[in-house]
């Protein structure tokens, strides 16, 4: 169930000490300073997955400080991971000084004194965790806090992407399947920042984890070159083949049949769409991979059960028929 603080139903007059209360309420407790001569309504929209909240922000120009007197009195020690969306913003900490920009994201330790500053109306999102969830080193993430991740490139462009996917479906998830999400989320996160300080160890928990978040996207990614190959997909991640086939044993399946089903049903859903796009059979099985029509008609039997110009022409119906 989401919950929304919005200031924009009261007057400028009364906006300042709202979203002061609304801005403690939704993070840890902070001193926050409003720029602006009138106050700009301001929206926090959160969500909970297990311990994990997702708030959604939209603010005008302001300060907001995380004090030694705040840490003092709450003692609580949350990490806040933010995505910039609009506008921009500087954060301090530990020493650093950074600029965040649309497509950024950065880190923030609720342990240590931070500040923040917003020069116009921004847009974030933040995601917010006990500091024991996400399994680094003490000294690896005071190196990180208080800096620009750009999303647009590389591995932090993975770590961009995935928590903005999960803010966007973050109110249609149950509670289960919420904290399996972010605890895959928080394993990239944990990858992203050991590889940043020189600490992968392929043998972790989390590592595995999260290479298996950024191998099965490269997959997707590229589903549709016949060239796709263990061999490539790991020199992509630079790990070993040996490693990868490792990875997909672990989940009770092998490379080559988790890159199969997806381009089967890839296959199997373009096919009833085939008419409208203008594409044969072999055309479509062409577009998601397969090079050979006959190689790719006895494995798209071998998983529906029925031939895959059956499944163009009758779809469902077609399938039951077969069964019966």
């Amino acid at each position: 169930m989401s919950v929304v603080l919005s200031t924009a139903e009261l007057s400028a007059a009364d906006r300042r000490e709202r979203w002061h209360e609304a801005v403690s309420q939704a993070f840890v407790p902070l001193d926050v300073n409003i720029l602006e001569e009138d106050p700009s309504p301001g929206r926090i929209v959160t969500h909970q997955l297990g311990v994990t909240q997702v708030s959604d922000v939209q603010a005008g120009s302001q300060e907001v400080t995380r004090s030694k007197r705040l840490i003092a009195r709450d003692g609580k020690e949350f990490l806040i991971l933010t995505l910039q969306r609009r506008g921009s913003a500087v954060k301090e900490q530990d020493g650093r000084e950074c600029l965040i920009e649309p497509g950024d994201f950065s880190i923030s330790d609720s342990s240590r004194v931070f500040r923040k500053k917003v020069e116009r109306e921004a847009c974030f999102i933040s995601f917010q965790f006990p500091r024991k969830e996400l399994r680094v080193r003490d000294e690896d993430l005071q190196a990180l806090t208080a800096t620009a991740f750009s999303g647009r490139g590389g591995s932090a462009a993975l770590v961009a992407t995935y928590f903005t996917r999960l803010a966007r479906e973050t109110a249609g998830f149950d509670d289960f399947v919420g904290r399996q999400f972010v605890a895959t989320g928080l394993d990239l996160l944990a990858l992203f920042i050991n590889e940043r300080r020189g600490r992968f160890t392929p043998q972790a928990p989390e590592t595995a984890a999260a290479m298996m978040v950024r191998v099965k996207d490269h997959i997707l990614q590229n589903l549709s070159d016949p060239d796709l190959s263990p061999t490539t997909i790991a020199a992509a991640h630079f790990i070993s083949v040996r490693y990868l086939h490792k990875l997909f044993q672990l989940e009770g399946s092998t490379v080559g049949e988790w890159i199969r089903m997806q381009r089967l049903e890839r296959c199997r859903r373009d096919l009833l769409r085939s008419p409208a796009l203008g594409l044969g059979v072999a055309a479509v099985a062409r577009r998601w991979g397969f090079v050979s029509p006959s190689h790719f008609s006895r494995v798209f039997r071998a998983a529906y059960g029925i031939a895959p110009r059956d499944w163009q022409l009758h779809g469902l119906s077609g399938e039951q028929h077969t069964a019966e």
